[in-house]
C-alpha cells in the first residue's frame, strides 16, 4: 500500500508540472479590437482544433482530468 502511494504521488507531481507547463505554454482568449470587426471568425477560428493552440487546449483537458482522478485515488488510498 506504500508503494502505490508513493507511486501514485510521483506520477501525480509529474502530471501537475505537465499541466502547469501546458497552460503556461496557452495564448490568451481577449480577440482585443479584432472582435469588433469579425475577424474572430475568419478560416484560422474555425481550424483552431487542428493548430496547435488546438493540441494544447486538448492536452490541458486530458491532464486536468487526470489530476482529479489521482487527487481522488490519493485521497482514497490515504
Amino acid at each position: 500500500m506504500i508503494i502505490l502511494n508513493r507511486v501514485l504521488s510521483i506520477f501525480f507531481v509529474i502530471v501537475c508540472v505537465f499541466l502547469s507547463g501546458v497552460v503556461l505554454m496557452q495564448e490568451g482568449k481577449d480577440q482585443g479590437l479584432g472582435a469588433i470587426g469579425g475577424i474572430a471568425d475568419s478560416y484560422w477560428g474555425k481550424i483552431r482544433g487542428r493548430s496547435v493552440e488546438g493540441t494544447l487546449e486538448k492536452l490541458t483537458a486530458a491532464a486536468a482530468v487526470l489530476f482529479l482522478v489521482l487527487a481522488f485515488a490519493l485521497n482514497m488510498i490515504k
